[in-house]
């Protein structure tokens, strides 16, 4: 059985227009949150805490540095996914 329903399309036109005033804004924001030099100092105290995990737990160096780096560069590569056009990541 099949039901009439109306679309609402003036509570959708509604919502739009909202979601198209505040959006930008909330991105903007959002960007410069990831990409602070707040976000960049949490960023290097994160990796340098987990090299330093990795060596304490009897990690060879070279090995440690080299899943430093891959950490770091999951974290950027998370970062790349999150950028929005006319922005690059420092």
């Amino acid at each position: 059985m099949a039901h009439d329903r109306e679309i609402p399309v003036e509570d959708i036109k509604e919502l739009m227009d909202v979601v198209t005033e505040k959006l930008p804004g909330l991105l903007n924001q959002l960007r410069s949150t990831l990409f602070s030099a707040e976000a960049g100092q949490d960023l290097g105290r994160a990796v340098g805490a987990f090299y330093k995990e990795l060596v304490d737990s009897g990690i060879p160096v070279e090995d440690a540095l080299e899943m430093a780096k891959s950490y770091i560069g999951s974290l950027q590569s998370m970062l790349e996914q999150t950028k929005w056009s006319g922005h690059k990541a420092s």
